[in-house]
C-alpha cells in the first residue's frame, strides 16, 4: 500500500473510532466471503464490520486516543464498529459466533476503556436498549394506572355520598327542618324557671303570723 493510501487508511481508521460508541475486535481467520457477508447483515445498521491491517489499526488507534488494543491487533483482524446498541452488537456476533466457530472476539473498546472477550460476552447477555426501554414503559403505565385508580376511588365514594344526601333531602326534606323541635322545647326549658322562684315568694308569707304571736302578749297587759 502506497504512502498516501495508508495515511488516507489510517484517518478514516481513527475517525471511526472517534465516532463510534464501542468498538469489538475479532480474528475471522477460515470465515469465507459469503460468511462474512452474513456476518455484516447480521449486524445491520448498528454496526459496520471491517477487515483492517494491524500496523495501520494501532497507528489509528494511537491517534484516536485508544489503548489497550495492540495486544489483540495479531492475525486477521477485522472490527465491528458500533454506533447504536452495544448490546445488540454484541448478540449478533456472539450468536454468529456459535454457528461459525471460526469468529473469535478478541475484546473491544467501550466508554474509554479497552474490554475482554468475556465483557462482549457478558454484554451479550443483557437486555437491549428497547426491551428496557419497554419494560420503563410498561412500568410507567402500570404505576399511571395505579395512580389513576387511586384517585378516582375517592371520587367515585364522594360523588356515591353526594347522590345519597340528595335523595335523602328529597324524601325526608330540608335538614332545616330537623331544628323546628328545639324551638318548641324552648318554654319549657323556661318554665321551671317561674316554678322555681314561686316557692321563694311562698317563703315570704309567713312573716305575718309574727305579728299575731305578739297580740296576745298585749291583751295579757291589759288584764293585768
Amino acid at each position: 500500500m502506497a504512502r498516501p493510501d495508508k495515511a488516507t487508511a489510517v484517518a478514516e481508521l481513527a475517525d471511526r473510532f472517534k465516532s463510534s460508541s464501542a468498538t469489538v475486535l475479532t480474528e475471522y481467520r477460515g470465515l469465507s466471503v459469503a460468511q462474512l457477508k452474513e456476518l455484516r447483515r447480521s449486524l445491520g445498521e448498528g454496526a459496520t464490520y471491517a477487515v483492517v491491517k494491524n500496523t495501520l489499526t494501532k497507528i489509528a488507534a494511537k491517534e484516536a486516543g485508544i489503548e489497550g488494543l495492540d495486544d489483540l491487533l495479531v492475525g486477521p483482524s477485522a472490527l465491528a464498529f458500533v454506533d447504536g446498541d452495544i448490546v445488540e452488537a454484541a448478540k449478533s456476533l456472539k450468536t454468529f459466533a456459535k454457528e461459525n466457530p471460526a469468529l473469535v472476539i478478541k475484546g473491544g473498546y467501550l466508554d474509554g476503556a479497552a474490554i475482554s472477550a468475556e465483557d462482549v460476552s457478558k454484554l451479550a447477555e443483557l437486555e437491549s436498549r428497547e426491551v428496557l426501554l419497554a419494560k420503563l414503559a410498561g412500568a410507567m403505565n402500570a404505576s399511571m394506572s395505579q395512580a389513576a385508580a387511586l384517585f378516582a376511588a375517592p371520587l367515585s365514594q364522594a360523588a356515591r355520598t353526594v347522590d345519597a344526601l340528595r335523595v335523602k333531602v328529597e324524601t325526608e326534606g330540608p335538614v332545616q327542618d330537623a331544628a323546628a323541635p328545639a324551638a318548641d322545647e324552648a318554654p319549657a326549658d323556661e318554665a321551671p324557671v317561674a316554678e322555681a322562684d314561686a316557692p321563694a315568694a311562698a317563703d315570704e308569707a309567713p312573716a305575718a303570723p309574727e305579728a299575731e304571736a305578739e297580740a296576745p302578749a298585749a291583751e295579757a297587759t291589759d288584764e293585768s
